[in-house]
């Protein structure tokens, strides 16, 4: 009996001196880390802003390649939200959510999750360093209440290794993710790239021209153009069709001695009213889809029939409804290879991987285009 009472006397001890302890444990913990990147300041910002790029960076996907993620809310800023769910259960379910949005500064974001503690929060907090400020250092940091719940005041002790961890491993991560972005300020003042967005492609009756590897030199380019708009123009008169829009331009390569492209134009049969445009399609990303400026002009119901002259380059293609990021640019064609990387940059930090060949409709004709108010629509497929 005596072995009793102490033993429940120094249980007691114990539990007195867990609770001592427990109470003159901290209820708040903050963490901090910082990484810095070479890219510029725009796309960093921009990446941050939005969560779709959430599964590229976060060490949450590499506990659980198989987490379920679902962005939604606002495209971007206060209000995007990302709802994950796992079925291991140190993951189980939570929710990312943007709540306050300050540009090219700092990014602060609720933080639901079922660790203990409560009012969770994760900032971005974005400083230009580095000679003449063209670095960006990140500095991610994270903060948990845990009021007179003592026994999160003891799991707060681990908050450094759990989560500090994390963060360090997902600021490496996203550095290198960033690294991959072409460093390009789509939105820096003075370039004259306006109006990125996501739009939406109708299908559409094009005659294509391979131009082949023409040399860097705006007479070469511009007659190479010319030469096959001829091709294109014999192929209608031919078959009785019509340009549905302005010639437009695939890039294959843009070298620094040469130059590969196709000249397409859009067609429709000579007389027919123009069809609808497509309607917006797409899952992720649907709400900020468009059409664009150019208002392109989607295919008849049927492919048409289009029999090449004879030795003409010519080739007939239909394409298919496709989302795509877009811009306007104003200036000299000698400058669209920066404004297509700029195009993608934008496309990469809003969380769209691009695909296929970019091509740019030339609203003003070709000549127009090789003067400073050459006017452009610029599109990238994305997958």
């Amino acid at each position: 009996m005596t072995r009793l009472i102490e033993f429940l006397i120094a249980l007691g001890i114990v539990a007195v001196l867990a609770l001592v302890v427990g109470v003159v444990l901290p209820d708040h913990r903050h963490i901090s880390e910082s990484v810095e990147t070479n890219r510029k300041m725009t796309i960093v910002y921009d990446t941050v802003n939005n969560l779709r790029r959430f599964k590229d960076w976060n060490p949450l996907v590499l506990r659980d390649p198989k987490v379920q993620l679902n962005v939604s809310g606002a495209s971007e800023g206060v209000g995007a939200r990302l709802d994950y769910a796992s079925t291991q259960g140190q993951i189980g379910k939570g929710s990312w959510e943007i709540v306050e949005s300050i540009p090219n500064e700092k990014v602060v974001i609720k933080v639901e999750d079922e660790r203990r503690g409560h009012d969770k929060t994760v900032q971005f907090l974005l400083e230009p360093t580095g000679k003449n400020n063209r670095n960006v250092k990140i500095t991610q940091t994270y903060d948990v209440d845990y009021g007179w719940d003592l026994i999160g005041r003891y799991a707060g002790l681990y908050v450094s290794r759990h989560v500090g961890d994390d963060i360090k491993l997902g600021l490496g991560r996203m550095s290198t993710m960033l690294a991959g972005v072409p460093n390009f300020d789509y939105r820096a003042e003075g370039v004259p790239l306006v109006d990125l967005k996501l739009v939406e492609l109708p299908a559409e009756d094009l005659l294509v021209v391979n131009a082949g590897n023409i040399d860097r030199n705006n007479d070469a380019i511009k007659q190479s153009i010319k030469n096959n708009l001829e091709w294109i123009k014999r192929t209608m008169e031919a078959n009785n069709l019509e340009a549905a829009g302005p010639v437009r331009i695939i890039t294959t390569d843009f070298g620094a001695e040469k130059y590969a492209f196709d000249v397409a134009l859009p067609v429709r049969r000579k007389g027919s009213a123009p069809a609808a445009a497509a309607p917006a399609e797409g899952e992720e990303g649907k709400e900020e889809a468009a059409k664009g400026p150019a208002a392109l002009v989607a295919a008849d119901g049927e492919p048409l029939t289009v029999k090449i002259p004879e030795g003409a380059p010519v080739e007939y293609v239909r394409t298919q409804p496709r989302r795509a990021a877009f811009g306007s640019y104003t200036g000299y064609m000698a400058e669209l290879d920066a404004v297509r990387n700029s195009v993608r940059a934008w496309a990469l930090t809003h969380g769209y991987e691009v695909t296929d060949r970019p091509f740019e409709i030339w609203k003003g004709g070709v000549d127009k285009s090789f003067t400073a108010e050459g006017t452009y629509d610029v599109y990238w497929a994305i997958k």
